[in-house]
């Protein structure tokens, strides 16, 4: 009874595995396809409530039109802001990406852009770090110790 229960599971297993679909990855030729000046856009060191306004540029490279469906980022301090309309074959484009300064400390955000490109979902990113305002009572101090 052993031996019939294990050529059973043998049978299953490889029969399950035989049955996977291969699949390979192929591209269209006549695709919209991205071209990016950067994937990431440092900040740098910016002051807190700073200006959070970076855009990143892009070109169609593709023989299609290129059409943004939406874009996703990984937290609600990042407000990224898509083309309206198709960019077309040899056209430039920007996505807009605002990130919320008011807090304090390093940051390192992902975007998502969804569209019919070759690449099908393009992962873009920001980081910086935000400063903390000094205080004024180290201000006084600091200019007070100076002397």
């Amino acid at each position: 009874m052993k031996k019939i229960a294990l050529l059973l599971f043998i049978g299953l297993v490889s029969l399950s595995i035989n049955a996977q679909e291969k699949t390979t990855a192929t591209t269209d030729s006549n695709a919209a396809v991205f071209e990016f000046e950067t994937d990431v856009i440092d900040y740098g060191t910016i002051q807190q409530n700073a200006d959070g306004l970076r855009v990143f540029k892009f070109k169609n490279v593709g023989k299609s039109p290129l059409v943004i469906e939406r874009i996703q980022s990984t937290c609600g301090c990042t407000v990224p802001k898509k083309p309206e309309g198709p960019i077309m074959p040899g056209a430039t484009g920007e996505i807009e990406v605002k990130y919320n300064t008011h807090t304090p400390g390093g940051f390192s955000k992902a975007i998502t852009v969804y569209s019919n490109a070759s690449e099908p979902a393009k992962m873009l990113r920001i980081k910086g770090i935000v400063l903390k305002p000094e205080s004024e009572v180290v201000k006084q101090k600091s200019s007070v110790s100076s002397k």
